[in-house]
């Protein structure tokens, strides 16, 4: 049995960092998660960031020296890690870099998307193969570039005899639908908003970057004509294949909900939010999931645990982090970036077209020699 080691880097639309797993495959549905680590944004490079989600001046020249930076900061936490792993350079296969997403326009005229972090800095400064830019190549196959993580969900996560959803919440929320059955086809999309709006408000009321467990959530009360005007939004009620991101569903968005009501206390607000997230989980479970039987929840909100409770409760099925599969929920988005690279560098395809509504599959992504080279 021949080992391959990958490294795979995330940064969400939450904005917080880089999170970044060695992992160690077996086989293409085999794999140990042998090294993690989390490098946080520094707040200087997190508020540009987040001024590039949104058009504005200077924004060119912006992204340039975002890009940059976050190729080395991404080649840091490469080299940090290897370093606590005891490894070096020559032990890694290929690193898969997510990169960070700054614009996300699917259904525009001329669909794009864009994520920052120059792979050339990351091969160069640590010497090790990088395939990034995954999201284009489907794209280019007419499909949404988004969400790529079913694919590896489906692999792993597939039981022959339980209907299983994972649910990714990060800032924005998404589902994979993996049946049993291996002829009825895996499905998935992005619901809508998951932390991204809740972690913003909870930050201009309370200081903190997110709600602990969701307890200020838990305090309030469900606005519900609000809540009303929020499902209303045309995002939900559009069929799949679809996906989204923060230059949708911002503060901006929100503000203008919340013009027309009177709402006194943010802890409502909060509330509000999160039922936002869960009515969103429900509908697209009960619309597009039959008969599921159980719910596994990663990213940031299967640690908020009102959500979880929330969530099970408005879906009534058990719901249970991915622990319960074997697989942190904080590392599976980051494991998905290191099974694509090793899907790519195989040349084995990495998307679903039933999920991102691409006219085929492709292999993804682009290749940047390290060192010695590509193999």
């Amino acid at each position: 049995m021949t080992l391959e080691r990958y490294i795979g880097l995330m940064s969400g639309t939450s904005l917080d960092g880089v999170d970044a797993a060695l992992v160690e495959f077996s086989s293409d549905s085999e794999f140990n998660v042998k090294s993690t680590l989390f490098t946080p944004y520094p707040a200087q490079l997190k508020q540009d960031l987040f001024q590039l989600f949104t058009p504005g001046p200077g924004e060119i020249d912006q992204m340039g020296r975002q890009c940059q930076l976050l190729g080395a900061l991404f080649a840091k936490t490469v080299s940090q890690l290897l370093y606590q792993s005891d490894l070096a350079a020559e032990d890694i296969c290929a690193i898969g870099c997510h990169g960070q997403t700054i614009r996300h326009r699917p259904n525009s005229n001329q669909p794009f998307t864009l994520q920052i972090g120059d792979p050339n800095i990351i091969a160069h400064l640590t010497g090790i193969t990088t395939i990034a830019d995954f999201r284009r190549r489907d794209m280019a196959a007419g499909g949404q570039g988004a969400p790529l993580a079913p694919a590896f969900h489906h692999k792993v996560f597939h039981h022959p005899t339980e209907n299983r959803v994972i649910i990714n919440i990060g800032g924005i929320a998404n589902i994979t639908w993996i049946p049993s059955d291996t002829d009825t086809a895996c499905i998935g999309f992005d619901t809508g908003p998951g932390n991204g709006l809740m972690d913003a408000w909870c930050k201009k009321h309370t200081g903190a970057d997110f709600d602990q467990q969701g307890r200020w959530a838990q305090s309030g009360k469900v606005v519900n004509e609000l809540l009303e005007s929020l499902l209303a939004y045309h995002y939900f009620e559009s069929p799949p294949p679809k996906s989204t991101g923060k230059e949708e569903f911002n503060e901006q968005w929100l503000e203008a909900f919340l013009a027309p009501h009177s709402v006194q206390n943010p802890q409502d607000i909060q509330a509000t939010l999160l039922q936002l997230t869960v009515s969103n989980i429900q509908s697209a479970i009960q619309a597009h999931c039959p008969n599921a039987q159980a719910i596994y929840v990663c990213g940031g909100g299967a640690l908020n645990a009102h959500l979880m409770a929330q969530i099970e409760q408005a879906c009534r099925l058990p719901t249970k982090s991915t622990q319960a599969l074997g697989t942190s929920p904080d590392w599976v988005e980051a494991i998905t970036f290191a099974w694509l690279a090793r899907q790519t560098r195989h040349s084995l395809t990495g998307n679903l077209p039933d999920v991102t509504g691409a006219k085929e599959n492709v292999i993804l992504g682009g290749i940047y020699p390290g060192k010695n080279g590509f193999y």
